[in-house]
């Protein structure tokens, strides 16, 4: 149980809940309804499979990196409380799990889980070559609405790569404010963020032109898809909890940082689902 405990810590799976609304809400707009039962359980193992996976490897890859900063020193794979062995048998356990949800959706999943599997793979590696790390990460998480869409409706479509680019912007605005914590760090190991590039001022501003690109792009899903009032007030709600994340978090007062970054953002994703699903069933 202990190492149970150390595991779940490590890979935050509380924070499931910041990408499995979006992966729920591209499988309602995909079908402009109700998913089954089992298709709920396919989407969500391949979910928290893929996401937990990523952060396995997150965690391997980056351990000894994470070990010479102060701030991580004490994490589960930084200060070997768990075998790296283990973890990465787990890794491919967690893989075999995605695969098995994406042959039980459609044959399309199955094509694609492929990719999937590297964009998770490659983006621990981004902040070793490009401040656009963050942009990366919000584009891997991104992926789940067009997962969601694709699990239901089995073709590849546009419509819901607006609402991936939502996502994708959501997660880089708070990624992008979150890592305003290790500039020093970052710029002592060389390593790539956008903080350690503009500095705490310039990732703020950036962060806070990633979450408009956010809401933007979650007006233009909306309207691509014939949403009516209540989507639009979650989107409004949504507009309403990241412009308080950026009056808390300030140039010079980061004290609010990972409550602004982890506590808000767990909301967006619920508050956008359940607008859009009432608005879908009203």
């Amino acid at each position: 149980m202990n190492k149970l405990q150390k595991f779940l810590n490590m890979v935050d799976f509380g924070h499931s809940l910041f990408g499995l609304p979006f992966a729920y809400l591209g499988a309602f707009l995909a079908l402009k309804g109700v998913p089954t039962l089992a298709q709920f359980g396919w989407i969500t193992l391949a979910m928290v499979s893929a996401r937990t996976a990523a952060l396995c490897l997150n965690r391997l890859i980056d351990r000894h990196i994470d070990r010479q900063n102060p701030r991580t020193a004490d994490w589960v794979m930084a200060s070997g409380q768990l075998s790296v062995k283990r973890i990465w048998v787990l890794v491919f356990v967690f893989i075999a799990l995605l695969f098995l949800a994406a042959y039980n959706l459609n044959p399309l999943c199955v094509k694609l889980a492929p990719l999937a599997v590297i964009v998770l793979w490659l983006y621990s590696y981004t902040k070793r070559f490009t401040w656009w790390c963050h942009l990366i990460l919000g584009l891997a998480i991104g992926i789940g609405p067009l997962g969601g869409w694709i699990a239901i409706s089995g073709t590849f479509d546009w419509q819901p790569f607006v609402l991936a680019m939502a996502v994708a912007f959501w997660i880089a605005g708070f990624d992008t404010m979150y890592a305003c914590q290790d500039i020093d760090f970052d710029r002592a190991m060389n390593l790539y963020s956008i903080p350690a590039r503009f500095g705490e001022r310039g990732a703020l501003l950036f962060s806070a032109v990633f979450h408009l690109f956010t809401v933007l792009f979650l007006i233009l899903n909306g309207f691509i898809l014939d949403m009516g009032i209540w989507y639009y007030t979650g989107v409004a709600f949504t507009a309403i909890l990241l412009t308080y994340e950026h009056i808390i978090v300030r140039p010079g007062n980061l004290d609010r940082v990972n409550f602004a970054s982890f506590r808000i953002n767990h909301y967006v994703g619920l508050i956008i689902l359940i607008t859009a699903v009432i608005d879908l069933l009203s």
